[in-house]
């Protein structure tokens, strides 16, 4: 290591010990003969201090450091008499007297001061991130995210789940969002599909006798971004087998009492209240109530008894208000037969934060014969539903377990225990809301071998080859 210790370690304990520190040059001070130098890594800042008499070769090497250098630092730790104490920082109490210095890499003048307090246009944040990236708050967020992975990870493996990674390469079965779609070199003219979630595949693991299955997964849906929606995205992903809607509530409710203990110190009521659609459309015009009394509470509430369908009066035909892989209530099932979808109800079901949308699933179809009746309600009919979701229906024959599952977003509920407004905040590589990278020029053209390679034409607005 090149270090010896970070720079949010030192406390006054290490007395006249010899360190090391690497970092950034956080903020450089001339005092007379003296040169202070802050130097900063993500675990905190320390004050080393340059004196001519102790090593002249570093001090005058200091006053040559800029903004954001890279350095190395190594002298003995002093303890600051009490006048000098700085209690905005957890080294205050100490400075380091250096002995030696290295500059590890220069850098040229950030476009902006790497300062929590200093604002900035998401523009340059986002074409800059690298160095937005350095700022504590952004940090903060990202550790924060990190630290609600491990909570997630160290809960669900207790009760049993298995992480198991599905493939981001698949079949396209487009139903809602759009799929980005990935042209297949070795078999021209066909196309993968980005997943819009694991869906399918978590109810194949169902299938195979897995019987409890999660996930933290990137899905992608390519569809027109509003303020707080991303191309790509995290989700926990949830399935169980053997199981009904209550199991689900609570497990849901047991994870996130550990979540908010461990990352907000909050010890949060359980079970959640519930809801359902119709009352809070007629309450609240809202299928996502916010049920805080004050503003940082945190109030959950379960929103159950969706519909199941919804009528497109633009393509005149019934469609699932969530997905078809979803099982309706057993005392509606005879509208199915006689028609008036309208009154058949999901066993679905959405968990909602403070007004937002954080959750939502299932009790899943488990039977070919039911799975067929929902598509056929959809329009689609026994070739079409072969064709998209032949694999799916031909699982299903070979002795598919009652089974349930969820979905969490990972991006929204950070930025809520983050306190951030914005879903980016939590993202470390976030996209703009028309969906570019600004720090890569991301989608960008392509050599035209790679398009000729692909069997592929880019045809321009108007109808003329480019």
């Amino acid at each position: 290591m090149l270090r010896s210790h970070t720079c949010g370690e030192l406390r006054k304990e290490y007395k006249d010990k010899c360190v090391t520190l690497c970092g950034w040059v956080h903020r450089r001070r001339d005092h007379g003969k003296l040169t202070f130098i802050d130097i900063r890594d993500r675990y905190g800042l320390t004050q080393a201090v340059f004196v001519p008499s102790i090593c002249p070769q570093a001090h005058q090497l200091a006053q040559a450091l800029g903004p954001e250098f890279v350095v190395k630092i190594t002298g003995k730790v002093s303890v600051r008499p009490p006048k000098n104490v700085n209690p905005q920082i957890a080294t205050g109490e100490i400075e380091l007297v250096a002995e030696d210095l290295e500059i590890l890499n220069s850098s040229l003048v950030p476009v902006f001061e790497i300062d929590d307090s200093v604002e900035v246009s998401e523009e340059v944040k986002l074409t800059y991130r690298y160095l937005d990236l350095r700022r504590e708050k952004v940090q903060k967020a990202l550790l924060l995210r990190h630290k609600l992975c491990v909570v997630i990870r160290n809960f669900l493996y207790q009760e049993q789940f298995i992480e198991v990674e599905t493939p981001v390469l698949t079949k396209s079965t487009p139903e809602g969002a759009r799929d980005f779609l990935v042209p297949s070199r070795l078999n021209p003219g066909l196309f993968f599909a980005l997943p819009q979630s694991p869906q399918l595949f978590k109810q194949i693991l169902m299938v195979s006798g897995l019987d409890r299955y999660f996930q933290i997964v990137k899905c992608f849906r390519d569809e027109d971004l509003r303020a707080d929606r991303q191309p790509e995205f995290t989700q926990l992903d949830m399935e169980m087998s053997f199981v009904t809607e209550e199991d689900i509530f609570a497990l849901t409710e047991r994870l996130f009492k550990e979540i908010f203990k461990q990352i907000q110190g909050i010890d949060i009521a359980i079970p959640f209240p519930r809801i359902t659609h119709k009352e809070a459309m007629k309450k609240y015009k809202s299928d996502k109530p916010d049920l805080r009394k004050d503003k940082d509470d945190f109030a959950f509430v379960w929103v159950v008894d969706f519909p199941m369908f919804k009528y497109n009066e633009e393509e005149k035909r019934w469609e699932s208000e969530h997905h078809p892989f979803t099982s309706i209530r057993e005392e509606d099932l005879h509208y199915l037969e006689k028609g008036g979808y309208e009154k058949i109800y999901a066993r679905s079901y959405d968990l909602v934060l403070n007004g937002h949308e954080i959750g939502s699933g299932s009790v899943r179809i488990h039977k070919k014969e039911m799975q067929q009746k929902i598509f056929e309600a959809i329009g689609l009919n026994k070739q079409q539903a072969d064709k998209r979701f032949g694999f799916l229906l031909r699982a299903f024959e070979y002795g598919a377990p009652p089974h349930a599952g969820v979905a969490y977003g990972i991006d929204r509920l950070g930025a809520i225990l983050s306190g951030l407004d914005s879903i980016r905040d939590i993202i470390a590589f976030p996209k703009t809301q028309r969906g570019n990278c600004l720090m890569t020029d991301a989608p960008s053209q392509v050599d035209k071998q790679q398009i000729t390679d692909l069997g592929l034409m880019i045809i321009k607005k108007g109808g003329k080859d480019a």
